[in-house]
This record gives C-alpha cells, sequence and structure tokens, in this order.
C-alpha cells in the first residue's frame, strides 16, 4: 500500500526566500501525546525567516518544514483547534503537534485572529504581565508598533494598565496605523534622537517601560530613556545586533533588563499557555483586541510571503491559506 502524502513548502539548505520549495512529502503520523491537524491556515513568523537561515535561537536541522503556528481541524475528534507544532512542521497539509499545545476555538474566533494570537498575542501578553509586570498608569513604549507583536502589544497595553502609550514605527502610514491601534503618540524609531523624542512624548520625563523586538542602536537610546525603575522587555532581535548592557548602568539608574522567549512558557503548559490563551481569546470575542492581518499567500507562495515580511512591506499577521 502507498504511504498517504501532502504538500509542503521544505527546505534542503539554509539561505534566503528561494530555499523554500513546495513538494509532495510522506503525510506524518502521530505517536503518543500529539495530534495530527488538518491544517487549513499557517501563521508568518519572524522567527521563521531566521530558522531559514539557521540563525534562530534554536539549531535547525535539515530537511526541514518551516513555521510554528496552524489553524485546522483534530483528525481524531474534528474540533477546529490552533496548535503549536514543536520543531517546525507548520507549512504543510497536515500537521503533527504535541496535544498540550492544541487549544479549541470559539465559535466565533476567525482563524486569522486565533493564528495571530497564539504566538504573537501570547507574546504580548507575557511582555506586560509576565516580564515588565506592568503596574497601573505606567508609560508603555512599544516599538515596531505595526508588526505583528507590536500591534497587539499596543492594543493589550491599556487593558492590561498602562496609563500612555507611546509607539514607533518606521514609516508615517506605519505610525497612523499604530495610533489606530490605540497607541496616544506614535514617533519616529531612528536612534539617533530617539530618546529625546520618547521624553518629550512622556511630557518630558523617561518611560517605565520599553518593549523591543529589534536591538542594535534602537536598545541603547531606549535603555537610557527609561525613568529610575524602568524595564525594557527584549523580544527579539531583528537587527541582527547584539548589545552589551553595563551593569553600573543598571545600578546607577535602577534600570532592569528582562529577556523573553516564548518556549519556556511551553515549559509549565497550563499556567504559561494554554490559559493566557484563553484570556485572549475571550479578549478578542468581547473586541478589545484585533489582529491585524497584513497579508494571505497560498501555501506554495511561502517564499514571497518571507520576502514581503524581511523587507518590512507589511503590517500585522501574515497567513499562508491551505486549499
Amino acid at each position: 500500500m502507498t504511504a498517504p502524502t501532502m504538500h509542503a513548502v521544505r527546505q534542503h539548505e539554509f539561505g534566503g526566500p528561494d530555499v523554500l520549495v513546495h513538494e509532495e512529502v510522506p503525510r506524518p503520523v502521530a505517536g503518543d501525546g500529539e495530534v495530527l491537524v488538518r491544517v487549513r491556515s499557517i501563521g508568518v513568523n519572524f522567527a521563521d525567516t531566521h530558522t531559514r537561515e539557521n540563525k534562530y535561537v534554536q539549531e535547525a536541522h535539515l530537511p526541514l518544514i518551516p513555521g510554528q503556528e496552524v489553524v485546522g481541524t483534530r483528525e481524531d475528534t474534528g474540533e477546529r483547534v490552533v496548535a503549536m507544532t514543536q520543531g517546525g512542521g507548520a507549512y504543510a497539509e497536515w500537521a503533527v503537534v504535541p496535544e498540550d499545545r492544541c487549544v479549541p476555538l470559539p465559535d466565533d474566533l476567525a482563524d486569522d485572529q486565533a493564528l495571530g494570537l497564539l504566538i504573537q498575542g501570547l507574546t504580548a501578553w507575557h511582555l506586560h504581565r509576565t516580564c515588565a509586570k506592568l503596574e497601573g498608569g505606567e508609560t508603555v513604549v512599544v516599538h515596531s508598533a505595526a508588526g505583528g507583536t507590536g500591534s497587539l502589544a499596543v492594543q493589550l497595553a491599556a487593558p492590561l494598565g498602562a496609563g500612555r502609550v507611546i509607539a514607533t514605527a518606521s514609516s508615517a502610514d506605519k505610525r497612523e496605523a499604530a495610533l489606530r491601534f490605540g497607541a496616544d503618540v506614535a514617533v519616529d524609531p531612528d536612534p539617533e534622537g530617539l530618546g529625546d523624542r520618547l521624553r518629550e512624548a512622556n511630557g518630558g520625563r523617561g518611560v517605565d517601560v520599553v518593549i523591543d523586538m529589534a536591538g542594535g542602536p534602537g536598545f541603547d537610546a531606549s535603555l537610557r530613556a527609561l525613568d529610575p525603575f524602568g524595564r525594557i522587555v527584549v523580544c527579539g532581535i531583528a537587527s541582527k545586533e547584539q548589545n552589551e548592557v553595563r551593569t553600573g548602568h543598571l545600578l546607577r539608574h535602577s534600570r532592569s533588563v528582562v529577556g523573553f522567549w516564548l518556549f519556556h512558557c511551553l515549559e509549565d503548559p497550563e499556567r504559561r499557555f494554554r490559559a493566557p490563551l484563553r484570556d485572549l481569546f475571550e479578549r478578542a470575542v468581547r473586541g478589545e483586541v484585533t489582529v491585524q492581518v497584513g497579508g494571505r499567500w497560498p501555501l506554495a507562495e511561502a517564499a514571497a510571503a518571507h520576502e514581503a515580511l524581511v523587507a518590512r512591506r507589511t503590517t500585522g499577521k501574515l497567513v499562508l491559506d491551505v486549499g
């Protein structure tokens, strides 16, 4: 008997978007503690582009089916779910996921909303609640505020306690989008003069919390803009430029630097993964937070989605459709 197959996007070498090849591959089989999901929609994240080049936090191994988030139906129960894969495998018609990373969806929550809340929404939630420990009335700066994680971090800031939200984004259109997401003010992220712009946007004083996805000179400028007891939370290095922080600086100014990597939440799946997701789903159904969809591509055109993402031509969540 011929083993069942499926279409997937796979890479056999590391490199640019052109290494992503649409091909027919064997359909995966679920093992103990796993669930087979018939995929309908796939989320595209900046981490996928780093994995494609083998420059992500986790080392990748070839051949590789990229991606980590899917919406679809469980093959065993037919239940509609959003799920996070383990070690890739999402860019495909079928995906195997750990059962504790598989969460049922409310009927009135659309696929693309669920995808945006899975990794990017969950990240934004933890940046405010777990890492920054946001207190009522504090000023929050969200860099890359028009992106997938940034747009959700802006929307969640006030409901989670922020008194003022300052966004940064790289173009006038994206700054306008950040204001629509709920930011009180939006400024240019150019590191030159960034600290002055942030203080001016905050009435002349330093800020309390900075959410940073890029690193590089913008991180240094943001760190210097913190008020005493301010925190900068790092959740990405999109600039690919590492930073060094001197302990003397932190001591003299009572400032903190906090790192966040979502995969540590999976070590406590109910408390740090499933429960926060349920909270996000409830907020989305109430209309408190809305995922901004920045573009859709067929599965076979995953390379085009990567190109658009890296070139920063998009705003919000990018989705691959299976069909």
